[in-house]
């Protein structure tokens, strides 16, 4: 059993606080979905999470399994069991597929011989082109197969908590229903998942065990799926007034 266990987590970036004080668990197997206004923190929270240059820690920790990860550089956050989900994915070019994930094998001893047969079985799971396995990563990739990459990546590096940063963005219904169902199922293995959405859509293929409402950089409301349709309803105007 795994735990992120996020305490009042404090953070700004050029100079602005934003973050004031976020606090929650994800444990292994649990979906919980973080949702609020624009410039609420949302995205501000995975970057933190994951150490993005730019962004300074003010007080609070953030651990997984008792590894604080407050501090530590970003390829050892992963290493320690943390993936991000980026709401832009990043285009490399030159570098493919195969060789970023032969590449986070080889970093945390993982053996790669196996890994080809892996990724194409992955691609074929989630109906991600396998030509696109070979070419440099994300270069004119549409919305959809981007995420589709990403939710791959996901699946074949096995991490103990998975943050999505709207996971939801750019995907029509079928890649929609596809990502959100591979991610549930890896749920289903033990994955912790702390899902970023503005939407109603994604909750209802990727089921949320708890919803959080972040207005103004803090947790103001927590509920079960419930109140994402109340949130549906009435919009944020309320939390956000709090």
């Amino acid at each position: 059993m795994s735990e992120l266990i996020i305490r009042d987590l404090r953070a700004s970036v050029a100079g602005k606080q934003i973050l004031n004080g976020v606090g929650l668990t994800v444990g292994s197997g649990q979906v919980h979905a973080v949702m609020g206004p624009n410039g609420a923190g949302k995205s501000t929270l995975s970057h933190v999470l994951l150490g993005k240059p730019g962004y300074e820690v003010l007080g609070g920790s953030a651990r997984l399994d008792g590894v604080e990860l407050v501090g530590l550089p970003t390829w050892k956050r992963a290493q320690a069991g943390l993936f991000l989900a980026m709401q832009y994915p990043t285009e490399v070019p030159g570098v493919s597929l195969f060789d970023a994930m032969a590449a986070s094998f080889e970093a945390s001893g993982r053996a790669v011989d196996q890994l080809e047969s892996l990724l194409r079985d992955e691609a074929d799971r989630i109906g991600f082109d396998q030509r696109f396995l070979d070419r440099s990563l994300n270069v004119d990739f549409s919305g959809g197969e981007k995420k589709r990459n990403e939710t791959l990546q996901l699946s074949v590096l096995a991490p103990k908590i998975a943050i999505l940063d709207e996971i939801d963005s750019g995907l029509d219904i079928d890649a929609l229903r596809d990502v959100s169902r591979r991610i549930e199922a890896l749920t289903d293995q033990g994955l912790g998942v702390l899902v970023i959405t503005h939407y109603k859509r994604l909750l209802e293929e990727l089921r949320p065990d708890v919803v959080h409402v972040l207005a103004k950089g803090r947790i103001v409301a927590s509920g079960g799926p419930e109140l994402v349709d109340e949130l549906e309803d009435s919009g944020y105007a309320a939390y956000a007034e709090a």
